[in-house]
């Protein structure tokens, strides 16, 4: 009897230490998988803000620095050589010959006729020259993004911007992930502010505020006169 009862014994500590260091493994997995999850939240944060640091770099440089080493423009005016002085006592004056002066020959009335003739046959005869002007320089993405939010009364995602824009200008093939950066990059600049409803995530035009505000509309190309 002495036996079996020692032996029960026996079994109900293992069972008791086998149960309580279950309980303590089931408590580190749970904590461990706690930490597990956070980090890699954490992780994905840390990634996105990433993605978006890198992609505002690349619509900073993409922006055409202004080339401050073009030489005016216009005719620069160039000074004519000097004429070197023929020594004194040698120079003499020498009038042309009445008899050798060439006169031009004034056209007689046929002559006149076919020059005439021929002078209006041509095409644009009679018409100065005109140099052709400059072209405007094409309004960037960035101006019709900011310009596209300012006429916005709600705010409005990326896609619905690409959207809009890429019906407005078909020839332009806007892209979805090319307006996110530029949005991006507005919001950098203080030019655009972000708003996060959910897991989406929507633009609005920055607020005008003293003189900033005005600095923006400064930048936009005048609108060609129709």
């Amino acid at each position: 009897m002495s036996e079996n009862a020692s032996a029960t014994e026996l079994t109900s500590q293992y069972t008791a230490q086998v149960t309580a260091d279950l309980e303590r493994n089931t408590k580190e997995q749970d904590r461990v998988g706690a930490e597990i999850a956070a980090l890699q939240e954490q992780l994905a944060s840390l990634q996105r803000d990433h993605t978006v640091l890198v992609n505002i770099q690349q619509a900073i440089d993409a922006v055409p620095a202004t080339d401050t080493t073009a030489p005016p423009s216009g005719n620069v005016p160039v000074p004519a050589p000097r004429k070197k002085a023929a020594p004194s006592g040698t120079a003499k004056r020498t009038r042309p010959s009445r008899k050798t002066a060439a006169q031009p020959a004034r056209p007689t009335g046929k002559t006149a006729g076919k020059t005439a003739g021929k002078s209006a046959g041509k095409p644009g005869a009679g018409k100065a020259d005109v140099a052709p002007t400059a072209q405007t320089a094409q309004t960037t993405l960035v101006d019709l993004v900011r310009r596209h939010l300012t006429e916005q009364s709600e705010p409005r995602s990326a896609a619905e911007i690409a959207t809009a824009l890429g019906q407005a200008h078909p020839e332009r093939g806007v892209k979805t992930t090319v307006v996110r950066t530029t949005l991006e990059g507005l919001v950098a600049k203080a030019q655009a502010q972000r708003s996060k409803q959910g897991s989406s995530v929507f633009y609005t035009a920055a607020e005008p505020s003293g003189s900033a505000a005005t600095a923006p509309s400064e930048e936009q190309p005048a609108p060609a006169d129709a």
